[in-house]
């Protein structure tokens, strides 16, 4: 994907008229605006917040890089004239333009930052701390849930970002303490070294650590998390082609959440130094990038949508069809499915108490939609959940518009 001629269609809509309406299947394209005005509307949720576009401004990117349906609705506020780019031929324009490869990436990598913040403050009450000291509360609760690499980890992070802490003696001795329990060394590679390994236990990084690495799963699986109240949030559970800490790739911030080795991984990792050669050697990996990125801004829009469901099963039969959208699973099926997550993972993704809600464990299992195999969510039958999603997600609208 990504390697036809670039070779742009203009076409022209008249006032009021849908460009694109969110939700749209298989989004294919993207615009660039040429005359008139857009405005770009998200109705998901009941929410209706709009923005208004200006001639030379592009939209549709992220979408039609994702290829999931639209995220939101593009209407003309005039008659307007328009750049239409497939899909297919985003290679054909950074290997004419690096700038527009670069600035693609780098609005990719603002758009996700704010999509983080905006999670943490629907699912946390509070926005990314983005301060160092941050990282000893992380290694803090690591000690204390008996994961001493991942807390040795931290605590030596800590004393590498904060090294005139207050506290520093005590880390020192728990650092020195944790070495004495934690065998085997974590892998150092290279700064040129591209394919990596890591065991299942290892912190790739903590949240408010420094770094300009993003990685891509080759095998295995990895753990976004937060720590937030002495309490472990997930954020995603990424497999096999997703991508992580892409953030950190154009901008000079600290990291915004943990990443965990649940199983032992295989990485393809770039970092500010090679993205460049890569842009100029291989564009087809710049496409998969910005793919990548577009999956994951889409998925973070979705898992914000799944904030303003107050029912929580509807969040609960929300987050599995997300997840099944994001496998590109078909929805009509009838057939079972068993996912690489288990209950833990499924209370973290929407924001639930394992200990707290009990109850919901009975509602689920009682309607038979939803069961545990082997200490993995398995769905019966993918249609009936997916019927009850849509349910939870109308209904919510409704009362959102209600009390409008």
């Amino acid at each position: 994907m990504g390697t036809e001629q670039f070779q742009p269609v203009i076409v022209r809509s008249k006032k009021d008229s849908y460009i694109f309406v969110e939700g749209k299947p298989n989004a294919d394209r993207f615009y660039v605006l040429m005359e008139g005005n857009v405005r770009l509307i998200r109705e998901a949720i009941g929410k209706g917040a709009g923005t208004v576009l200006m001639p030379g401004e592009m939209f549709g990117l992220v979408s039609a890089m994702a290829g999931h349906g639209y995220i939101e609705s593009a209407v003309a506020m005039s008659d307007v004239s328009l750049l239409a780019v497939e899909r297919t031929q985003y290679g054909g324009l950074i290997s004419k333009a690096n700038s527009f490869a670069v600035n693609s990436i780098k609005s990719f990598s603002q758009k996700l930052r704010e999509l983080d913040v905006a999670l943490s403050e629907r699912t946390l009450k509070s926005s990314s701390s983005g301060d160092p000291s941050h990282i000893f509360q992380i290694g803090e609760y690591y000690e204390k849930t008996g994961k001493p690499a991942q807390a040795l980890y931290a605590y030596r992070q800590y004393l590498a970002h904060c090294p005139n802490a207050d506290n520093k003696k005590a880390v020192v001795e728990k650092v020195a303490k944790l070495e004495n329990i934690v065998t085997g060394k974590a892998p150092v590679y290279p700064l040129d070294t591209m394919v990596q390994s890591y065991p299942k236990g290892h912190l790739l990084f903590a949240e408010g650590e420094s770094g300009h690495t993003m990685y891509i799963i080759q095998a295995g699986q990895v753990k976004i998390t937060k720590i937030v109240d002495n309490k472990e949030v997930i954020l995603a559970v990424l497999n096999k082609g997703d991508i992580f800490g892409e953030m950190a790739i154009v901008e000079d911030k600290p990291r915004a959440a943990t990443a965990e080795v649940c199983e032992n991984c295989t990485l393809l990792v770039v970092n500010d130094k090679n993205f460049s050669t890569l842009i100029k050697e291989q564009p087809e990996m710049v496409v998969r990038i910005a793919s990548l990125m577009s999956e994951r801004i889409w998925l973070l829009y979705r898992q914000l949508d799944n904030t303003f469901i107050e029912n929580p099963l509807g969040r609960i039969y929300d987050a599995l069809l997300i997840q099944l959208e994001k496998n590109r699973v078909q929805l009509n099926s009838r057939e079972s499915y068993q996912f690489n997550f288990g209950y833990n993972e499924l209370m973290g993704m929407v924001g639930l108490s394992v200990i707290d809600n009990k109850h919901f464990d009975r509602k689920i299992a009682g309607d038979g939609k939803v069961a545990f195999k082997d200490d993995k969510v398995f769905v019966e039958d993918i249609s009936a959940m997916q019927k009850e999603a849509v349910f939870y997600r109308r209904a919510q609208k409704i009362s959102s518009l209600g009390k409008g």
